[in-house]
């Protein structure tokens, strides 16, 4: 299910904010080291394609890896985005306003969870990354 265009969303201090004008990927969950050491615990995120998302106001940006970088808010520390190949912005679902009209899709990185935690059934799991759930798309 893809949300329908023009979601916004933003920080809790609302300093950054975003509207998406295209549509939305289903939400993967991400269990990677990465994302529970940025988040606290896993992180829950959709996708659009970058030129429909318009971000007004100062994003920093930390370099995570060779090829991503995670996108938060300066002053409250907000996680909003994760950056890497491919055409699509990864956009914390949590950060976006009011009802999103996604669902969860998958589980990424599973053999990385946290062990105070169990990943419920009825969605795809994958021990590691999977192209066929994400939207790491290499150009």
């Amino acid at each position: 299910m893809q949300a329908a265009a023009g979601v916004t969303g933003g920080c809790l201090c609302k300093a950054v904010t975003y509207r998406v004008s295209g549509a939305l990927r289903p939400v993967i969950a991400c269990h990677c080291s990465q994302c529970r050491k940025t988040s606290g615990h896993h992180v829950a995120a959709t996708s659009a394609l970058r030129e429909t998302v318009e971000v007004t106001g100062e994003v920093t940006w930390y370099g995570s890896s060779d090829t991503a970088r995670r996108g938060f808010c300066g002053t409250c520390g907000s996680n909003l985005f994760w950056d890497g190949p491919g055409t699509h912005l990864s956009i914390f679902a949590g950060t976006i306003d009011g009802p999103t009209g996604l669902r969860l899709a998958g589980h990424i990185f599973c053999a990385d969870k946290g062990d105070y935690y169990d990943i419920g059934v009825g969605v795809p799991r994958a021990e590691g990354a999977d192209p066929a759930l994400t939207t790491q798309v290499i150009a």
